[in-house]
């Protein structure tokens, strides 16, 4: 546990000079900016990572000391569940100068008898390297997926070789912290909603990047027949969906699809109408499904919906993600059971764990 005395301290001091600290998916952070800056927000240059961080050291001592040295526009220290910091932090400075300043004037300083802080210009990594991709898998869909699990995404290029597992993709984010924090929900992303095993690992641009693939272009085939990784397609499914296509669409009618959402019983059932049934007669009116399809691969599709239904305040929304069938009307209609059996757990708690058959 912390000690008492060093909470009291840092409290202390938060009242005493009016700070104010955040912490978000485990850091704690100060400033960015702080009260009453002005001036631009620091570029490329301004940043420095500490290290070697008593474990019991907190901002109370940490910001007046990096602040001795120039106005910091953002303080952040790494922090874990027991309350103790994780022994590394990052101060941001309004300019390029008084970070080097920080560097040459903070490292080796002493905090304790045993303990020497190191100082040094954050590298202020952008990329992130998505791996163990489906070879077969297509970089606007890898940007679309990565778009919605997380912000700040610049761009997306695919590359694969014969050191790396399937495909890889290197993402680029507008900044640091950006990618600090989608490199924390990528891989729970993609198993979620893409029911894919993803590796996330920082990218260095200091190494060797291959040329990344375009659109459409398979990967590298090695020159020795004899290295040639055995080659399996899934197969080809007609007609695919557009990564860039919009559904607003009933269930249950597949092929054309109308410019509005067309009631939910204006058309035909699909083949195993027991969910959708059920659901008209629980609600006792007709129901509109909207259906958008947010991203489609070579093997699955993302549909988001939006139903509305009775004694319910709020429309039932969500995202999900469906092996695509055969036949796009398969696709579809596997779309439309999951919907229904979505809102039908909605009205009755419980019922999400019940078998199809038994609905």
């Amino acid at each position: 546990m912390v000690s008492p005395a060093r909470l009291q301290a840092l409290e202390a001091w938060r009242n005493e000079n009016h700070i104010s600290l955040s912490q978000v998916n485990g850091q704690r952070r100060y400033g960015g900016p702080p009260d009453g800056w002005e001036g631009p927000a620091p570029g490329d240059g301004c940043e420095v990572f500490i290290s070697q961080l008593p474990e019991d050291v907190f901002e109370d001592l940490l910001i007046p000391l990096f602040s001795s040295v120039g106005r910091l526009w953002e303080f952040r220290l790494m922090m874990n569940f027991s309350g103790w910091n994780r022994g590394f932090a990052y101060a941001a400075y309004g300019s390029a100068g008084e970070a080097a300043e920080a560097v040459r004037r903070l490292h080796g300083h002493r905090l304790g008898p045993a303990k020497q802080l190191c100082v040094c210009h954050s590298t202020q990594k952008k990329q992130l390297c998505v791996g163990e991709l489906p070879v077969t898998i297509e970089q606007p869909y890898v940007l679309q997926v990565l778009r919605a699990l997380s912000g700040g995404v610049e761009s997306v290029s695919l590359k694969s070789g014969k050191d790396i597992k399937g495909v890889s993709a290197l993402v680029v984010y507008e900044s640091h912290h950006a990618a600090a924090m989608a490199k924390k929900v990528i891989r729970e992303g993609f198993k979620k909603h893409c029911s894919l095993t993803v590796s996330v690992k920082w990218h260095y641009s200091s190494t060797k990047v291959r040329r990344p693939l375009t659109h459409g272009e398979g990967p590298p085939r090695s020159q020795n027949p004899r290295l040639q990784p055995p080659r399996s397609q899934p197969p080809r499914l007609q007609p695919s969906l557009s990564t860039t296509e919009t559904f607003n669409k009933a269930p249950g009618a597949p092929g054309p699809l109308p410019a509005r959402p067309a009631p939910f019983w204006s058309s035909p059932l699909p083949q195993k109408p027991c969910l959708l049934a059920l659901l008209q007669r629980t609600c006792g009116t007709r129901l509109d499904f909207n259906l958008e399809c947010t991203a489609s691969g070579p093997w699955h599709v993302c549909v988001s919906y939006s139903v509305q239904l009775p004694h319910l305040p709020h429309p039932l929304k969500g995202w999900l993600t469906v092996r695509r069938g055969v036949a796009h009307e398969d696709t579809w209609r596997e779309v439309n059971q999951l919907v229904a059996g979505r809102a039908l757990a909605a009205l009755w708690p419980g019922t999400e764990g019940m078998p199809k058959q038994a609905w």
